[in-house]
């Protein structure tokens, strides 16, 4: 694997494989309309051979790999190996499908062997986006498509500016990041990520804006929903770095703001949240 992701690999095999691990169905539910929405977009056929791109526990190879059906085949790629674990334990012996722990950025992929390069936020966390998919791309036969889905800027995305907004003067203020470096964001800016592409060697780039709501949280009334909200978001995503370091007294004081914030959106089994993406399309030229 390629020195240059060493922290997204540890990260992704520590702490944070384990919390997708343990939350897997939610968050899985939490992505599903944006993973379908590119699914769609790319509209995979009968036959064709797809890698899948930072497939975590596999949700979205399995969803590729019912419309490619038995004559196709699906190549699920993650750096966690604790969710490739659980992508192998969900997926069925039969499904074209075949998961393994690999940086995509550098693992040996063959040569123009996939009709579909597609991925369901997996590609924002690259130290060297463009090298990256310039590797990838190398992968895909003449022709082929390109299709991610990838968050647009945190503020865009209430269920990350929710809390963390809720949290101003209860926990110190902490430096916005560079809004390039890897993470859940960095592809916020549709001119760089057009800028990704064109210099990957890629064509035809399109980049569409998509919206849906997020369902954050589950229980079978509307407070325990809320409950559950604001455990998962204690449990997984900026709010939880944000907090990991701090005293008992001031996480109940934060857990009760988010609470606050929460109980201001609609849902009465789980509070639904807006999210916002980019739809990206592209394809490798003939020549």
């Amino acid at each position: 694997m390629a020195e240059s992701n060493t922290y997204q690999v540890a990260d992704w095999n520590g702490e944070s494989g384990e919390r997708w691990v343990a939350n897997q169905a939610r968050l899985d539910a939490m992505a599903a309309l944006f993973g379908q929405a590119a699914i769609e977009a790319v509209a995979p056929g009968t036959g064709e051979r797809v890698l899948d791109v930072g497939c975590g526990a596999g949700a979205s190879s399995l969803a590729l790999a019912a419309r490619v059906g038995a004559s196709g085949q699906v190549l699920g790629l993650d750096i966690s190996e604790p969710l490739i674990g659980r992508a192998r334990a969900l997926a069925s012996p039969d499904t074209p499908v075949h998961f393994q722990v690999a940086d995509a950025s550098s693992a040996e992929l063959p040569e123009g062997a996939f009709d579909i390069l597609f991925s369901r936020f997996g590609v924002m966390f690259f130290d060297d986006p463009t090298r990256a998919f310039a590797h990838m791309r190398r992968a895909l036969r003449p022709g082929g498509r390109v299709a991610f889905v990838c968050w647009r800027g945190a503020a865009e995305n209430d269920w990350v500016r929710l809390p963390m907004d809720a949290i101003k003067g209860i926990v110190p203020s902490i430096a916005p990041p560079d809004p390039e470096a890897p993470g859940p964001f960095s592809f916020g800016d549709r001119g760089r990520v057009a800028r990704i592409l064109m210099a990957a060697g890629f064509a035809d780039i399109a980049i569409a804006p998509f919206d849906a709501p997020i369902p954050l949280g589950e229980g079978g009334t509307r407070d325990a929903a809320i409950d559950d909200a604001v455990k998962m978001a204690l449990e997984v995503g900026p709010l939880s770095r944000a907090l990991a370091d701090q005293a008992d007294d001031i996480r109940a004081r934060a857990s009760s703001a988010v609470r606050t914030a929460f109980s201001g959106y609609a849902g009465e089994r789980s509070v639904m949240i807006d999210g916002a993406a980019w739809i990206v399309m592209a394809r490798n030229p003939e020549n």
